[in-house]
């Protein structure tokens, strides 16, 4: 999908408002209006921006149970002669959504290595190509594969997400094992379950699980001298 390119396309506005910010004079009524309009021009172009995120993300995390993307240095892109594109694009605030929102409807979402070559690894047999300039939308690999770019990339991410995940990913619990003729069989489970908590009894087979038995009370420290003879030294108070 082709983010829209909502900055390009408010381009002529804004210049047009910022060529009559600059011909009003500093200090002036104008002029603080001037600044005002091209306040509110760039903050409508950010809330469309963001409006189409939110939507967009919220349908992809909705239809699908897994996500995974391209950790992407958005900063060092921001340096290149790509700036202006970068930033039209808002690839960082587009993630973060991806991301707490998928934690919201319990979904997977994961970042792959930005170094992973994604591109440029064909996606049928693994074979490693040469790096790719920008204007090459498609090439082939000595497989016979015709690779889109972009299609191509998605397809390795979602591979490497999916192994990363299965790497680190759900607990895998022990079998029970076979216990001799005679002997009872103990799950992991249930012998991490019997252990006692200081005040609180262990439930035993066909105990009472409402039935509160209190723990035990120490016994009463003997009282010293002083404590056994001050009655006697206050007879006001006996």
């Amino acid at each position: 999908m082709t983010a829209p390119k909502f900055l390009r396309r408010a381009a002529r506005k804004l210049k047009r408002l910022q060529q009559d910010l600059s011909r009003k004079t500093k200090g002036s009524n104008r002029r603080k209006k001037a600044v005002v309009k091209v306040a509110r021009a760039h903050a409508r172009v950010a809330d469309t921006r963001r409006d189409w995120q939110h939507k967009l993300s919220t349908s992809i995390i909705r239809d699908n149970q897994a996500v995974y993307v391209e950790d992407l240095c958005v900063a060092g892109l921001g340096r290149s002669r790509l700036a202006k594109s970068v930033h039209d694009a808002g690839w960082a605030s587009f993630t973060a959504m991806l991301e707490y929102k998928a934690a919201r409807y319990g979904r997977t979402f994961a970042r792959v290595d930005r170094f992973f070559p994604s591109t440029r690894t064909c996606s049928d047999c693994g074979r490693l190509g040469d790096k790719l300039p920008l204007n090459i939308r498609s090439w082939v690999c000595p497989c016979g594969s015709t690779h889109d770019r972009d299609l191509n990339a998605a397809k390795n991410i979602k591979a490497a997400g999916q192994a990363d995940f299965n790497d680190r990913g759900a607990q895998v619990r022990p079998a029970a094992m076979p216990a001799p003729r005679g002997e009872a069989v103990t799950r992991p489970d249930a012998a991490c379950s019997t252990r006692s908590v200081e005040g609180i009894s262990v439930l035993q087979s066909g105990a009472d699980v409402n039935r509160f038995v209190p723990p035990p009370r120490a016994a009463p420290a003997p009282r010293g001298p002083a404590q056994r003879g001050r009655r006697g030294l206050w007879p006001g108070l006996a």
